[in-house]
């Protein structure tokens, strides 16, 4: 008999509709998972194996009813920046230690009104920064897992829920998922609703989600937002025009991404993409030099009370960029914004040319230990082009950790983002 805990998506949304499989089986079969791997792991923050299957129970209940959900029964890790009504939301850090909000944030209202179980709280980073926590990366547990999403990302490689949130500011979806082996999606802008999340920068701040597979991604999105993201394992009619792009980080990458990526695009040309070497506009450029200053400005004006009346609980490193963020002139944050805005519009045209744009994840594999989470070098960008972006494995590093490969599309092709990404990593496994 097929182990529950290692359906699809689709497949176990699917059972239960038709009544082959119950929520509290499925859960059961994934909080199995946990108990074993977890203790090496650490993905959690909160996890509550009694509320869980309660809230499985409950879809079975509804099932028996009648009344099925897209979504239905699959399990959910919520970053702890995401609000839960009934488990903490924390952020990270002291300062909040025990908070309990009386509402869910919008999206993990949307997944439970899908039908989904809300499995737990993962691990994020101080507030979704750089200060890291406990998480380890599932596939050597020397080396970090990457961030602010940590628990996310690594939680979904081991398969203990369908889906997990996550938010990127920098790079926090798409290079943990990098590190991890596992698909992240960077939705456009906006897609998902940010309230009831911990907001640091306006301009900035990304919901989405982190999956086993890229089809995963695609019916977690739908059934969150009513969406057509399409099938993306559904091979298109056609093959992709994909623009290869280093950006503006080019020498940031290691070897071994290097030589993946090269080796991608030659896999992808062998089935019979268009491969067209893009070089960004320079004011890209110009907006990627702004995005420290915006973001650490914008965080700090998200971080006003933290600064204010609990300094001292704030890392030494949080503190002493939010100070500076603090400091920087209205009139600056104010031209950072502005130079987003010009970065967007000289992005259209290189879009308007290509399906997708072909990019690292990440500079490499997941760095040794647990006390910094990497660089965002090759997701800085994307994120404040406000674009979508997906990663997928693609192979491994000199030291057998994943190597993902990253594909980007233009504002609201989302489903597109998914599509080609999939058609790159079944290109790229051939």
């Amino acid at each position: 008999m097929t182990d529950p805990a290692t359906l699809s998506a689709a497949e176990a949304a699917r059972r239960i509709r038709d009544g082959r499989l119950s929520a509290t089986a499925l859960t059961e079969a994934l909080l199995d998972r946990i108990a074993t791997r977890e203790p090496g792991i650490r993905a959690f923050v909160h996890l509550d194996p009694a509320l869980a299957l309660r809230q499985a129970e409950a879809v079975d209940r509804a099932a028996k009813a009648g009344r099925v959900g897209p979504l239905a029964g699959l399990a959910f890790g919520v970053k702890d920046v995401l609000d839960t009504a009934d488990q903490p939301s924390q952020y990270g850090s002291p300062i909040w230690a025990g908070h309990r909000p009386r509402t869910d944030a919008a999206c993990v209202a949307l997944a439970r009104r899908a039908g989904a179980v809300i499995l737990g709280k993962t691990v994020t980073t101080e507030f979704a920064t750089r200060h890291p926590g406990p998480t380890a990366n599932p596939h050597n547990p020397g080396h970090t897992p990457g961030g602010s999403s940590s628990g996310s990302a690594a939680g979904a490689a081991a398969g203990f829920f369908h889906a997990g949130f996550g938010t990127q500011t920098a790079g926090s979806i798409i290079r943990p998922a990098a590190y991890c082996g596992a698909v992240g999606f960077k939705p456009s802008f906006g897609t998902l609703h940010r309230a009831g999340m911990k907001v640091m920068s306006e301009s900035l701040d990304t919901i989405g989600i982190i999956t086993r597979s890229v089809g995963d991604a695609a019916f977690a999105m739908a059934g969150l937002t009513g969406g057509d993201y399409g099938d993306p394992e559904a091979r298109p009619g056609r093959a992709p025009r994909l623009g290869l792009c280093w950006g503006p980080t080019a020498e940031q990458a290691a070897p071994e991404t290097r030589e993946a990526i090269e080796r991608v695009a030659a896999a992808a040309a062998r089935a019979g993409a268009e491969i067209v070497p893009i070089e960004m506009p320079e004011p890209v450029a110009a907006g990627l030099a702004a995005h420290a200053l915006v973001m650490n400005g914008e965080s700090a004006d998200a971080l006003a009370w933290e600064l204010d009346h609990a300094p001292a609980l704030l890392s030494p490193g949080l503190r002493e960029r939010m100070e500076w963020g603090r400091d920087q002139p209205r009139a600056a944050k104010e031209a950072g914004r502005a130079a987003f805005a010009t970065a967007r519009a000289a992005v259209a045209s290189v879009m308007a040319d290509v399906d997708a744009i072909l990019t690292p994840s990440a500079p490499g594999e997941a760095p040794e230990g647990l006390g910094w989470t990497g660089d965002p070098a090759f997701n800085s960008l994307w994120t404040l082009l406000h674009l979508p972006c997906v990663t997928v494995p693609v192979g491994t590093g000199a030291r057998g950790l994943p190597l993902g490969a990253q594909i980007v599309t233009a504002f609201g092709r989302d489903g597109e983002a998914l599509a080609w990404a999939e058609w790159v990593r079944q290109a790229a496994v051939a």
